[in-house]
């Protein structure tokens, strides 16, 4: 697939120059400063040094006040507390963040994870009956509830309070919670908004930790849970967040608790963790479970305190997890082959598949898959009790949501962020859903939308990547939306040296320029190109700088995103 080459405009240089004298830094790394908008010395220093000082008065969000005080009163009264979250990593993280902090200081707590296939996402009529026949009279869920409505009024006629901890944007009517914890609130002044579902698990607990006089050494201790909540959920790695993924990042690298020390075992990484490495090693497999099985399995991991109880959770879930990569290569090469034959799928702006058979815990694997593939906004449904239930994905730049709320006449109940949605309908609604969706991402998304695209930061000569240099980009770290890891491009380079393929269709080669040493370079799925790779032959590339660690030698690699001859793509 070509993709377009974009490179930002430039920063203002009067501010480049004096960001840069002011740090004693590159020029480029002045410009990706400022690219982030940092213009200070004080500002630098708070990017580049996070600190637990640095994070927000809890109190200071809309609800606190109301939320600590309705779980002291519940614990003066000796009521039964329900700890309810969803079944994704951003959930599961979250249950058991604030269920293992809440369980030293009260006993009469429980948590519940609603079941994929027979409740669905979100506060389920089935949760609240639990919770209401055993006799919880307090409930506190994380990453859902916002838009629940019914449920919570349902809930109310049966005694039973909520505390809403939720990250996701609120419908025009609020749920009758005692308590709603939400920076997006209307309301809410709260400093950042972009918190993860667990990221506001973490606040819950911060504010009672300060209101009880707990030492703060008792809540940071959760930090290992809250950075992979931020990395799986894909939320804003700025402001506070980036905070807390630092933070959540050193835990994991030095002290993670006990179920994450274990699930790094089996997925065989034992430290030097990053952002990337928590995505696609820890993950999929804590989402394995909810998938698969049972999401409660990746509770009963994370707040594990006993070695070999977390070691069979881990196996556990490892061997759910390979189970999830066969139902999701399998059904990739079915969607796949379902577009590749018809004409007219292959025409449109958008992709929506259906297939009864296919297994609901992977279709949002499937998506993002598609997705990458064919580059359009991507929805793929199956049958779920009853209904048919469907994960969608979007490409930059083109809200999903909105584009939902366009058929949502069609759709039972639909929600998500602006890149990634969930949503339901009645079976007969399904012809009728594909073709309004099309209609409205034809009429809506910009051409250039559907092209992908290579957002590149800044010109570099190789000569430029020196130690000093590397040293102040790592620094940059934790990568993610919104601060991610910077993509270079630097013009009239050439092979010096080796120039191969590894592992089917990378390149594995030896680049430099005119004045530069060597340098090593990896280029995933780029094998078409190496033909025209010839000693000499001068081309452009763009490319990120990581650090390659093989059997404890640390070198510098250059991570190839795109490669371009004579100024063509």
């Amino acid at each position: 697939m070509n993709k377009r080459w974009a490179v930002r405009e430039n920063a203002d240089e009067e501010e480049v120059r004096n960001l840069a004298a002011a740090l004693s830094i590159d020029l480029v790394l002045s410009t990706l400063l400022i690219h982030r908008g940092i213009k200070s010395y004080d500002e630098a220093r708070l990017f580049f040094r996070p600190d637990n000082r640095h994070l927000h008065d809890p109190f200071l969000m809309a609800g606190m006040e109301q939320a600590i005080l309705r779980i002291e009163a519940a614990m003066a009264a000796g009521e039964m507390i329900l700890i309810y979250g969803d079944y994704d990593v951003d959930g599961t993280t979250a249950v058991s963040l604030v269920y293992s902090f809440f369980k030293k200081y009260y006993d009469k707590l429980e948590y519940y994870i609603p079941d994929r296939y027979l409740e669905g996402y979100g506060i389920s009529t089935n949760g609240i009956d639990y919770a209401h026949e055993h006799g919880f009279k307090l409930i506190i869920a994380l990453d859902c509830g916002i838009k629940s409505v019914d449920k919570i009024a349902y809930a109310n006629t049966k005694g039973v309070d909520f505390i809403i901890c939720d990250h996701h944007l609120p419908g025009d009517v609020l749920p009758g919670a005692v308590a709603i914890l939400d920076p997006k609130q209307l309301h809410c002044t709260y400093p950042f908004k972009e918190l993860s579902g667990c990221g506001i698990g973490f606040k819950l607990i911060q504010a009672y930790a300060e209101k009880n006089n707990i030492p703060f050494s008792e809540v940071d201790c959760y930090l290992d849970l809250v950075a992979i909540s931020i990395a799986c959920d894909i939320v804003h790695i700025i402001g506070e967040n980036r905070v807390l993924a630092h933070l959540g990042l050193q835990k994991i690298n030095n002290n993670p608790c006990m179920g994450v020390k274990t699930l790094m075992e089996v997925a065989g990484r034992g430290n030097n963790y990053t952002i990337s490495d928590v995505v696609f090693l820890l993950g999929p497999r804590i989402n394995a479970a909810g998938r698969i099985d049972d999401a409660k399995h990746a509770v009963e991991l994370l707040i594990a305190n006993e070695e070999n109880a977390a070691k069979e959770k881990s196996l556990l879930i490892n061997v759910k997890n390979t189970e999830r990569k066969g139902h999701d290569l399998s059904i990739t090469d079915e969607a796949l082959g379902m577009i590749d034959n018809d004409e007219v799928l292959i025409s449109r702006k958008s992709t929506v598949l259906f297939n009864e058979n296919w297994h609901k815990g992977v279709i949002g694997i499937v998506a993002s898959r598609l997705t990458e593939k064919y580059y359009r906004p991507t929805i793929v449904l199956t049958r779920s009790n009853g209904h048919v239930a469907g994960s969608a994905r979007s490409v930059l730049g083109y809200d999903l949501y909105e584009a939902l709320c366009g058929c949502s006449d069609l759709l039972i109940q639909f929600g998500g962020h602006k890149y990634a949605a969930g949503l339901t309908m009645h079976p007969e609604n399904v012809e009728a859903f594909i073709t309004r969706f099309e209609e409205v991402v034809s009429a809506t998304i910009k051409p250039e939308q559907l092209i992908q695209q290579i957002q590149i930061e800044a010109e570099l000569r190789l000569s430029q990547v020196e130690p000093k240099f590397f040293r102040i980009l790592n620094q940059f770290a934790p990568f993610g939306p919104e601060n991610m890891a910077p993509v270079f491009i630097s013009k009239n380079v050439y092979v010096s040296g080796y120039a191969g393929l590894v592992g089917g269709n990378h390149i594995k080669m030896m680049v430099m320029q005119e004045d530069s040493a060597m340098f090593d370079c990896i280029a995933f799925n780029h094998g078409e190109y190496l033909p025209k790779l010839l000693k000499d032959v001068p081309f452009d590339m763009c490319y990120t700088i990581e650090e390659n660690i093989w059997k404890e030698r640390r070198t510098i690699q250059l991570n190839v995103k795109g490669i371009r001859f004579g100024g063509s793509s």
